[in-house]
């Protein structure tokens, strides 16, 4: 059976070039993959149903999502799951991120502050 991964180096959604920037886009677009990173920050463990409540998914898609990190080497199986070392590097990465969106909150008429 082929993976649905996105992988560098192959055509994925939005790009024909295969990209590593363009795979990894492709991954963490996917509905709530996002989410199970945010969920397992800070050296978390959480459980599949613990993952499903915090996360508000239907099980087939968690159940996806959890394939799809694995495979991705972003996420392992530790009486639950946790984030990998590369997983670990992501949610950083994503720190700049989360501080702009801040910013954006103050800034933007209208939007409710966090």
């Amino acid at each position: 059976m082929k993976s649905s991964l996105p992988l560098p180096g192959q055509k994925v959604r939005g790009s024909r070039t295969g990209r590593p920037v363009m795979a990894a886009l492709d991954l963490l677009g996917r509905r709530g993959a996002l989410r199970l990173i945010w969920e397992l920050r800070e050296g978390r463990v959480l459980t599949f149903r613990a993952l499903a409540a915090a996360c508000d998914l239907p099980p087939a898609t968690l159940n996806a999502r959890i394939k799809e990190l694995r495979e991705a080497m972003l996420i392992a199986p530790e009486d639950g799951y946790r984030l990998t070392p590369l997983g670990v590097a992501l949610f950083e990465a994503f720190a700049p991120f989360e501080r702009w969106s801040r910013h954006w909150a103050k800034a933007v008429p209208g939007l409710i502050e966090p």
